[in-house]
């Protein structure tokens, strides 16, 4: 295996605390009650679009007024993220081990790509991983494998040669669509029982993640 890609949003970081902040801000803005960190929890993994819509009725609310919204959560969003998210512990000294051992790093989210690329050079540094890839207009969101192809094509790796690691069923499924080693992990996000109907490599901890990836248990 030559190239490892991650999910963002958790997977790399809990930005949960971000995430929800920005969005009760939103629905401050429109007098709407703040939804609990647990529910908003269960929003994540398919975009912003998806966030806001699930947060709003659809009876008062149409899909056009949720496009609408979705400057108004990033004008909140960047504001809050850095207070609101940070790496998993352990997480910056896998990502610096794989790189030092020779791995091509990246990153494919659905979150909005300017967003994906700020915390990501933020939090990681600029250069420890290259190929960063957010959510872009007229790009299809995963679990449409369009990205995660692209960012082979841009690391020249093949699929077969990439791993793909993420905290939900949308990632795993992200990942056979495209044809690389799918690999999930458990202290996202998303339910651990729907991750394991794949019957594919669970990572429940850092240390089980790095023997996945590299075969070589920590030091």
């Amino acid at each position: 295996m030559k190239a490892v890609f991650f999910d963002l949003d958790g997977t790399l970081v809990e930005s949960l605390p971000g995430l929800t902040e920005a969005l009760n801000r939103t629905l401050k803005d429109l007098d709407k009650k703040p939804l609990p960190v647990s529910t908003v929890r269960t929003y994540i993994g398919n975009g912003l679009w998806m966030l806001i819509r699930r947060a709003l009725s659809k009876k008062e609310f149409s899909d056009n007024q949720i496009t609408e919204l979705q400057s108004q959560f990033q004008n909140h969003y960047k504001n809050s993220w850095r207070s609101g998210t940070n790496p998993f512990d352990g997480i910056k000294d896998l990502i610096t081990d794989l790189s030092h051992a020779g791995f091509t790093l990246g990153v494919l989210s659905n979150k909005t790509h300017h967003f994906t690329v700020e915390i990501t050079e933020d939090l990681f540094g600029r250069n420890l991983i290259p190929h960063i890839c957010g959510q872009i207009d007229g790009v299809p969101r995963k679990p449409d494998p369009t990205s995660l192809l692209q960012l082979c094509e841009e690391a020249r790796v093949t699929p077969v040669e990439t791993a793909f690691v993420g905290d939900s069923t949308v990632d795993l499924e992200t990942a056979i669509n495209a044809g690389t080693k799918a690999v999930g992990v458990t202290w996202g996000y998303h339910n651990s029982s729907s991750l394991e109907k794949y019957n594919l490599p669970l990572a429940h901890t850092i240390d089980e993640l790095r023997l996945l990836l590299t075969d070589q248990p920590a030091a």
